[in-house]
């Protein structure tokens, strides 16, 4: 079994501030996956004694940054998603594990929040969502046990946020970029939620096969308001497994805090243990 973590810290020395590292020794966890990190190795390096750290953090300081951290070291990492039109440091570190003999394939993404149609951050999140679905078939054929884990800043359907129907204009539930999760994580050919047809990557979303019918779970809330205390949240921070590897998830869980004022980061961490 191994049991990994994902979850967008939102800056991680604030976060150890705040209690992170009692909830990273206590977890059980093999390998941990984070975004938004926001610091330099010499920053992160000194708060996770005892874990090997791959570490990519973004070309401007104090901004995104992901890393994989892991009981057992890595064999091999990349960083290159294939984009050479804009730099996308801090936003996607693959690392190969061989367990037995298993090769197991983690990503550790985070993708551009985006902002208005038309806007320079919003073509930047466009194009990233193109990379990651011209990468998946290539990570199938390196790995038949692999997961992209992180915040992908979209909420697939209606159950993934609380407030839908006036978030359908706004980054993160446009029906252009719910598409790329439309075929993402369908098969065969598929008819996205806004029109295009595009042949499916036949991924699995975890979190929604573990809870099919529901409202969320949710991972991230507005610091805004009440949104935490009434769960008015979104479910944006995913486990994309492949198929081989999705068919072994089990105990997929969000590890919601228990108020508000406890809390270390505005997301939740993201766990699954999977039968290798």
């Amino acid at each position: 079994m191994v049991r990994i973590a994902s979850v967008n810290v939102n800056g991680v020395r604030a976060a150890f501030r705040n209690g992170m590292g009692e909830w990273l020794e206590a977890g059980g966890f093999d390998i941990v996956a984070l975004q938004e990190v926001r610091a330099l190795d010499e920053d992160l390096l000194p708060l996770v004694p005892g874990w090997h750290v791959l570490h990519d953090p973004a070309t401007a300081k104090g901004r995104a940054g992901v890393a994989v951290l892991s009981r057992e070291p890595s064999i091999e990492h990349r960083t290159d998603i294939g984009l050479k039109t804009f730099d996308t440091k801090g936003r996607w570190l693959e690392a190969d594990f061989l367990l037995g003999e298993t090769l197991l394939t983690v990503v550790s993404a985070y993708v551009h929040s985006g902002g208005e149609v038309g806007s320079e951050k919003q073509d930047a999140k466009f194009r990233f969502l193109d990379s990651m679905a011209k990468r998946l078939p290539q990570l199938r054929s390196h790995a038949e046990h692999a997961v992209v884990v992180g915040d992908f800043n979209v909420g697939h359907t209606p159950l993934d946020i609380k407030n839908w129907r006036g978030n359908q204009k706004n980054a993160g539930f446009l029906p252009e970029e719910r598409s790329h999760l439309d075929r993402f994580f369908g098969t065969g050919m598929v008819t996205g939620v806004d029109g295009r047809r595009g042949r499916g990557h036949g991924w699995v979303d975890v979190g929604r096969a573990a809870h099919p019918d529901v409202d969320g779970p949710y991972t991230w809330w507005s610091q805004r308001g009440k949104a935490f205390d009434t769960d008015t949240g979104w479910r944006i921070d995913y486990h994309m497994a492949s198929p081989a590897l999705g068919a072994v998830a089990r105990d997929y869980r969000i590890d919601r805090a228990s108020a508000w004022d406890t809390r270390w980061s505005d997301h939740a961490p993201v766990i699954v243990d999977y039968d290798l």
